[in-house]
């Protein structure tokens, strides 16, 4: 009778279950092959990132007081990791000729966060992970961060109205391919900032319109956001701040219910406060960078000055946000990715962006112009302040937070309107079109640590000069599943995009 029961509860089960709930697998699997695709160092300036994890909170055994304050005695394994930067052509082997043992020689160094230039709340969580072993360290770090993404998005699912998951899924996913994927599983704290300022501002939409027991989660994953990003960089803070006026904006109804209910965002910025004054990044965003770049503008800002600085600065600025999807190079800007990926990767958020602009009101239309402007007023001060041109300096991976926030918030439906619609064939090419640009990223990002990007080939494996020592799985395999799961995953969200549902 026992037998009968269970059986029979195993079947009601397996009859709830839709090909949707395969999402997360499929999305861990997909950005377990970002995390493997490139090796330990691979993320900008990953060696600082690295020496500030084994540094904080009290250091460690590869991680000892130096002469002064601003320095610190570190294993020689943290340069060595970067052996390969900045020379596409040469792979990761040189990481084994240099050796990434914990233990070996040791340097004095500045490169970390030792004057608390970032905040420390992601260098003191990852430090929970940090051992004695370099590599397995950096790996497990990757594996949680694409964890606690897929986890927030998830938990974000469960508890959303069906119009609020549609614009979780079509703001993640056009607005993180290909340089998002590559952050998220990544030892660099962009990643969490990225994670954070989508998690705010998606989880503060569901505080103020969802009832009951979902409405307290969903205000716990809002201050999980916040703590993410404010701790991650100082101007994640910023976005986050930003995340948090715009939901409320989008939902404000001034009567007590509200005004009670808002006492939470309220809160959420007095912390969002705190984390910010608590790195000197803030002096960034009054003075600008200080002595100069080594980018693609320096020329540009030697040759002009002052208001002409500025317009520059203005006239080229899509060509940093478009670096999002892929017209700047990956790694250390020293992936260059094919011509298909950002032309992919930035039609698909066109084509999302003019759909989410025909539900637009007043409200909708402030919040945009006010993400906007400070997509555009921010870099061009920073840079200009600095004497900077775009190409040098302010980084994509620096605005990809504010992008993703300005995606979800384009395709969030206002109160009881239908939500963003395509048809069969529009929704196939743009899924298509993320899913090429997927493809292509990944397997030249395999390719240029493997072999170097100056050999070709479809078989990765072949002639490989690096890879991960005790990985079961060589750089083709990985390339393999990472794909077909981005794929997968496109097709089992498809009847989610498509479902007929209006906001609440």
């Amino acid at each position: 009778m026992a037998t009968t029961h269970s059986a029979s509860g195993l079947r009601r089960l397996i009859g709830r279950l839709r090909w949707i709930h395969a999402a997360p697998l499929l999305a861990v699997l997909a950005l377990t092959a970002w995390a493997f695709a490139s090796p330990v160092g691979s993320s900008p300036d990953d060696d600082f990132h690295l020496v500030s994890t084994w540094c904080a909170v009290g250091g460690s055994d590869a991680c000892a007081p130096g002469t002064d304050s601003d320095t610190r005695q570190v294993s020689t394994a943290f340069d060595s990791a970067r052996c390969y930067v900045q020379v596409s052509t040469k792979s990761a082997a040189c990481q084994e000729d240099l050796g990434l043992a914990l233990d070996g020689p040791t340097v004095e160094t500045k490169r970390g966060n030792f004057q608390s230039a970032y905040p420390g709340v992601y260098y003191a969580t990852m430090r929970l992970f940090a051992g004695n072993d370099l590599v397995r360290s950096a790996l497990v770090m990757r594996m949680v961060n694409l964890t606690l993404f897929v986890g927030l998005a998830t938990a974000l699912a469960a508890l959303l109205p069906a119009s609020r998951r549609q614009t979780l899924l079509w703001g993640w996913l056009v607005s993180l391919v290909p340089l998002g994927v590559f952050l998220i599983p990544s030892n660099n704290p962009s990643g969490w900032a990225i994670t954070g300022v989508g998690t705010a501002f998606l989880a503060l939409l569901g505080w103020f319109e969802s009832p009951g027991k979902r409405r307290w989660a969903l205000g716990a994953l809002y201050v999980v956001g916040i703590v993410m990003a404010a701790g991650a960089r100082g101007d994640a803070a910023v976005y986050a701040a930003g995340a948090t006026l715009v939901a409320a904006l989008l939902t404000a109804s001034w009567n007590r219910q509200w005004l009670l209910r808002a006492i939470v965002p309220v809160a959420g910025l007095a912390v969002l406060a705190i984390l910010f004054l608590t790195s000197r990044q803030a002096g960034v965003g009054v003075q600008g960078f200080a002595g100069g770049g080594t980018g693609v503008g320096d020329q540009a800002a030697e040759a002009t000055g002052g208001i002409a600085l500025a317009a520059y600065n203005l006239l080229m600025l899509p060509y940093l946000w478009t670096g999002v999807w892929g017209t700047w190079a990956l790694g250390w800007f020293d992936t260059e990715l094919p011509a298909i990926v950002p032309w992919a990767a930035t039609a698909a958020f066109i084509v999302v962006a003019f759909a989410g602009f025909g539900l637009l009101t007043k409200r909708k239309a402030l919040a945009i112009g006010g993400v906007l402007a400070v997509l555009v007023a921010l870099p061009v001060y920073v840079l200009t302040a600095g004497g900077d041109a775009v190409g040098s300096q302010v980084q994509p991976r620096y605005l990809l937070p504010l992008i993703v926030l300005l995606a979800l918030l384009l395709v969030t439906a206002p109160s009881g309107s239908r939500t963003v619609r395509f048809t069969r064939a529009q929704t196939f090419t743009i899924l298509g079109a993320l899913a090429t640009a997927n493809l292509v990223a990944l397997q030249v990002n395999i390719r240029r640590y493997v072999t170097g990007a100056d050999q070709q080939g479809f078989d990765l494996g072949a002639g490989a000069e690096w890879w991960w020592d005790g990985i079961p799985v060589g750089p083709m395999a990985v390339w393999i599943i990472g794909s077909l799961s981005f794929i997968a995953l496109m097709a089992v969200v498809w009847p989610e995009l498509r479902r007929k549902v209006a906001a609440p």
